[in-house]
């Protein structure tokens, strides 16, 4: 009793933390809901002892990625090496033990364990030494196992563990091995699994271990899809990875628009897959019906003249089909544009009436009004546009719409792609002290934010990318019929609109591009963002505006390749801003110089890495080869960062906080506790 009246008793301590035990406040019902998960006081405290604890361990590597453009087997290698971390893992633990060439070929192995363990079995002369390498090996992956797991809790590293291997991993890493009383039991658990015939599968489930322990968390800044033959394989890839945020690329939101029933983004995402020769991505990679726009370009195009709609095809396309792809290139070209019109007509406040084109032709004289100036078409031939009402749809070209609109709605592995895009998606992303986004956010030349009207209101800044990411989110899940409407045309304006954050351009010249020889109608202006964002007041401005301090915070920005050969460099401000135009796609090699950036942030700065263009995954198993990268150091931290440091560190304080409080309840009698 005395002590009660001492402390003070637990209503008037826990009024004094600004909370009142009344029997009817929210908090007094939030603790009671918390107790069930805690149902003592040695619960409470064990868990605030646990995450007390992880505040002090070495926050996690965190990976960034951006404009992979569907280019699978790069994107894929990176993600295995995790930009360098694994090779600089290998050096930590082995230093000058191991040679070179054995470093090197333990970096395959870890990268591509199933196709190199193929290799080793084939090539070792007897069983004995394949043994042997077998033991050498298990014993060298269970010390980088142990290396990339010291900065996790024992049961975060027991929730990653394979399940086949989990009990035989766990005691492999925990048990030190020179202690003598352990020694015969490490070395039993090894000799038994090759002696069984396990190895290969042990060495596997190691391998695979390592890749996921190597990065704690992936960051997609934008473009999966695009021009590359495998996006879908990438979404599939990561579906299942195990810790991941993406932020929404210009050509994501395309594809996010055309699977929501977007019909111009439908048209735009055809377009460009027959542009690069890459229909097999819809047709094998997802399974839609192609068939009824081949029908169409056949009979309708059958005489036209498309060599404006070349194609840009690849070493492994079939030129066999080339007549036709560019029959349906064309074909889904003029229908882009007559939808875009439409859209266009619908909504004068996108403000992008420059973009109406097709009715600005002069089919007599074969020329095309843009602004106060006429310039010749290269191509006169449109067998289904009519000159007196352009933008409207044959009824063949709408049946065509209508079929493909079902294909791509009714496409299941699409939209499981589309709904894990709106689940670990968004249009930006506040995390750790960085700013992360695709593209641009829109300015004038002075440097404010541009103010763009949505539906009859104005919005700029963090409020436009919340309500273009509010609308996008209708255009998929409303079931309002005209609010899904609305925020699918929303998602066709993120795609192409001049003042959309993940486009930054005056205008998308491709009509220019296919019908106009004078290069100069082609230039697309970009925002003055693109201008002004070496000026630190700028980049202030943009972390203020999306909350973050300006001392310590970063933008990690996409969507722009670094051109490396005209002197271009990535960073920005000081390291203030950082572009990681990923550079997979091969198109865009020979203008930057390199196969673009990547960002690596650990608990000791950030590093930028810069990468050689990369041959295959063939390539660097048979030869042993990885990425050529270099590292460019961004920023050390002055002394290690912690979880502490982190959001998660944040969130554990105010979870801390809570449980602190529960016990306080507990103790004063406030709540009773459980299951005692």
């Amino acid at each position: 009793m005395a002590e009660h009246f001492r402390r003070g008793s637990g209503k008037k301590r826990l009024k004094r933390r600004g909370h009142f035990f009344n029997g009817r406040s929210e908090y007094t019902i939030y603790l009671k809901s918390l107790s069930k998960q805690f149902p003592t006081i040695a619960d409470a405290a064990t868990e605030i002892i646990n995450l007390q604890a992880i505040l002090s361990l070495p926050k996690g590597t965190e990976h960034f990625l951006t404009d992979i453009h569907g280019e699978y087997e790069q994107f894929n290698h990176v993600l295995k090496n995790g930009s360098g971390s694994v090779k600089r893992k290998i050096d930590e633990e082995f230093g000058n033990t191991l040679s070179a060439k054995d470093k090197r070929s333990l970096a395959t192995l870890i990268y591509y364990p199933e196709e190199k363990l193929e290799i080793v079995a084939h090539e070792e002369e007897d069983q004995e030494t394949l043994e042997d390498w077998y033991k050498i090996t298990i014993h060298r992956l269970v010390q980088m196992t142990k290396r990339v797991s010291s900065k996790y809790t024992r049961s975060k590293v027991r929730k990653a563990l394979p399940k086949d291997f989990s009990y035989v991993i766990e005691e492999l890493i925990t048990e030190k091995e020179e202690i003598q009383d352990k020694e015969l039991y490490y070395n039993e658990i090894i000799n038994t699994i090759i002696r069984i015939g396990r190895a290969p599968e042990c060495i596997t489930a190691l391998c695979n271990l390592i890749q996921r322990l190597v990065i704690d968390h992936l960051h997609i800044v934008g473009d999966i899809y695009d021009r590359g033959r495998g996006p879908h394989i990438i979404m599939d890839t990561l579906s299942e990875y195990h810790s991941v945020d993406i932020q929404w690329g210009n050509h994501d939101i395309v594809w996010m628009g055309a699977a929501s029933g977007q019909t111009a983004c439908i048209a735009t995402v055809l377009r460009i897959s027959a542009r690069y020769g890459n229909l097999d991505a819809l047709e094998e990679g997802y399974g839609i019906n192609l068939i009824p726009l081949a029908t169409f370009a056949m009979n309708a195009y059958e005489n036209a003249d498309c060599s404006a709609f070349s194609i840009k095809y690849g070493e492994d396309y079939d030129v066999r089909d080339l007549p036709l792809d560019m029959r349906m290139h064309k074909a889904i070209a003029v229908i882009q544009f007559k939808l875009e019109g439409q859209l266009i007509l619908k909504h004068p406040e996108f403000e992008m009436e420059d973009r109406l084109l097709l009715d600005k032709i002069d089919f007599e004289k074969g020329t095309v009004r843009i602004g106060e100036k006429e310039y010749a078409m290269k191509d006169m031939d449109f067998p289904t546009i009519d000159s007196k009402d352009p933008y409207r749809l044959t009824p063949e070209e709408e049946a065509v719409v209508e079929r493909l609109r079902h294909a791509f709605v009714h496409c299941e592995k699409l939209q499981r792609h589309v709904r894990f895009l709106f689940a670990k998606g968004s249009l930006y992303k506040v995390f750790n002290s960085n700013l992360l986004y695709h593209g641009c956010v829109p300015m004038d030349a002075d440097g404010n934010f541009e103010q763009v009207n949505v539906y009859g209101k104005t919005y700029c800044g963090k409020k436009l990318y919340d309500v273009l990411e509010t609308y996008a989110r209708k255009g998929y899940y409303s079931q309002d019929r005209e609010e899904r409407r609305k925020g699918r045309d929303i998602i066709w304006y993120i795609w192409a609109g001049p003042k959309s954050p993940v486009f930054g351009k005056d205008k998308m010249a491709t009509f220019e591009r296919y019908f106009i020889e004078d290069k100069e109608t082609h230039k697309e202006v970009k925002n003055a963002y693109y201008r002004l964002y070496d000026n630190e007041e700028v980049i202030n401005r943009i972390l203020r505006e999306f909350g973050l301090d300006e001392q310590h915070s970063h933008i990690i920005n996409g969507h722009v390749p670094v051109e490396i050969k005209k002197g271009e460099t990535p960073i920005k401000c000081g390291g203030k801003l950082l572009i990681i135009d990923g550079g997979f796609s091969k198109a865009y090699q020979g203008k930057t110089g390199i196969a673009g950036y990547t960002l690596v942030a650990n608990s000791h700065g950030m590093n930028l890495v810069a990468h050689r263009p990369f041959e295959s995954a063939e390539a660097a198993v048979r030869d042993e080869t990885d990425m050529v990268s270099d590292s460019i150091l961004v920023e050390t931290a002055s002394r290690r960062i912690l979880v502490a440091d982190t959001d998660i560190g944040r969130e554990l304080r105010e979870s801390i906080g809570h449980l602190e409080k529960l016990l306080d309840a507990y103790r004063d009698g406030v709540l009773i506790e459980k299951g005692i």
